[in-house]
């Protein structure tokens, strides 16, 4: 397996390894992005109002005399004019988040500056790019990922829209073929091989996976005190176990740091289950990559798969 490690920019042989509301206003804020082919003098309008249904999240320490009274007040009101339903679900939503906590951020203006950011300096500069992406798309990449906040792979990658198809999920796992628990998995590499033919499947794993911190921990089989996380993180039971046979006497932060590249080689192992891919491989119109990403060390390994068949022994 030939590796190859990019620090620092230079690629070197490694080992393996909100609106607000008014009087006649009885609506709620939400986001639409636009995006028009000409540049546009002003910033594009990103909050309109739509109703949208609420359940208030109240705070126990709320729950007085006073306030008990003043909810069934407005529940008897309500009862006699419906009518007002919309206006006072928005001002107790609007009183709910003035009562909880918090730092000041402001989720809405976030994804609108950060839209507006992206059409000026990208969709607007970058015509051409975005006219033919309008006509469809054909990545040359399919790329496993985890859903890490601190992992996007375009931004280590600097892929750019139209270069890479890509699936992100906790501990950037691939689960072997299997037509009902991972299905939504295999139609994503069915159609990014078949349809959109890639010519390259990348899986990346990461430091400080909060995933394979968890396959390490969780027992093998047997509940656990989650709904999900436990059963998906078995996928990589390989990996955890060849790391405890190798690394059992090593410190518990240095078993996940190995197990975050050995359960990216059980990935691309169970990538081999699906039949398009295998055919891919023979065909050699596919390839497959495992990588790893750590973002303390701003460093990047890169790996190949090595794939071959036994000769067929005629009896």
């Amino acid at each position: 397996m030939s590796t190859a490690s990019i620090n620092g920019g230079c690629l070197s042989s490694l080992s393996p390894s909100q609106s607000s509301l008014t009087k006649k206003s009885t609506l709620r804020p939400c986001v639409i992005a636009r995006l028009h082919s000409s540049p546009s003098p002003s910033p594009p309008s990103l909050i309109r109002n739509k109703p949208v249904s609420i359940i208030p999240s109240l705070r126990r320490d709320m729950a007085t005399e006073s306030y008990e009274e003043a909810i069934a007040g407005l529940s008897k009101l309500l009862s006699a004019k419906s009518e007002l339903a919309p206006v006072a679900a928005a001002r107790v939503g609007q009183i709910t988040g003035d009562l909880q906590p918090g730092d000041g951020f402001d989720p809405i203006e976030r994804m609108k500056t950060g839209f507006i950011h992206f059409k000026r300096e990208k969709y607007e500069k970058n015509p051409a790019l975005y006219g033919e992406l309008a006509k469809g798309q054909s990545p040359k990449f399919m790329v496993f990922a985890c859903s890490d906040s601190r992992v996007c792979p375009s931004h280590v990658l600097d892929f750019q829209p139209g270069e890479a198809f890509m699936v992100r999920n906790i501990a950037n796992m691939v689960p072997a073929y299997d037509k009902v628990r991972y299905s939504g998995v295999g139609a994503a590499i069915e159609y990014a091989v078949l349809h959109l033919k890639v010519e390259t499947i990348v899986v990346i794993g990461h430091s400080c996976c909060g995933g394979i911190k968890g396959l390490m921990s969780f027992p093998d089989d047997g509940p656990t005190a989650t709904d999900f996380i436990a059963d998906w993180v078995r996928i990589c039971l390989p990996a955890k176990s060849k790391v405890l046979a190798e690394y059992g006497d090593k410190p518990f932060p240095e078993q996940c740091t190995s197990c975050e590249k050995e359960a990216v080689n059980v990935s691309l192992v169970n990538l081999l289950t699906y039949p398009f891919v295998k055919d891919g491989l023979v065909k050699k119109t596919l390839s497959l990559k495992g990588g790893y990403y750590d973002f303390v060390s701003g460093s990047f390994e890169l790996w190949g798969l090595q794939f071959g068949f036994s000769p067929s022994l005629s009896v």
